[in-house]
């Protein structure tokens, strides 16, 4: 083993531009430094498998697997969760404007079924009232609606099938 001790001489003050006069020789200037040298020889080391040790890093690493793979499946639920959440309310909106598209169809549907507004339309037109003898009753008005729907005027019979 072979070790070495360098302490700075009088000369090397002399290179570093200090003052010799002030420090008296032998003295050394600063903190030594010291190498060892050692030759290490590993060659012979054989790595010793221990079964137990070995055992428990197995363990826990199937134990952080499941952490792991538990983890992720809370997150995928969670945030699946808060998806559907947003999916849920974009269809509570589309619905109440379908409601609301609705109700203001049914409106223009009820204005333009009015009976006052077809009249005054028609007579806007230039059309006049049925007078009598131009207009039959149909004999089965409560009949199948799914049947033909026959009409008669003066030995002109018209068939209409609806299908």
């Amino acid at each position: 083993m072979a070790a070495g001790v360098l302490y700075p001489t009088m000369t090397q003050a002399g290179e570093w531009r200090e003052p010799a006069a002030v420090q008296p020789r032998g003295m050394f200037l600063g903190t030594p430094e010291i190498y060892f040298a050692k030759r290490i020889d590993n060659s012979r080391v054989r790595k010793i498998s221990d079964p137990k040790r070995r055992r428990e890093m197995i363990t826990f690493g199937i134990t952080l697997a499941m952490l792991f793979l538990l983890t992720m499946v809370y997150l995928w639920q969670h945030f699946s969760a808060i998806e559907y959440g947003y999916k849920i309310e974009q269809l509570k909106s589309e619905r109440d404007a379908i409601a609301e598209w609705n109700r203001a169809l049914s409106l223009e549907e009820a204005s333009l079924k009015d009976p006052a507004r077809i009249d005054r339309l028609a007579r806007e037109l230039g059309m006049k009232p049925p007078v009598d003898g131009q207009w039959q009753p149909m004999e089965n008005a409560a009949a199948d609606s799914g049947a033909p729907i026959m009409a008669k005027a003066d030995g002109i019979m018209v068939i209409s099938a609806l299908q």
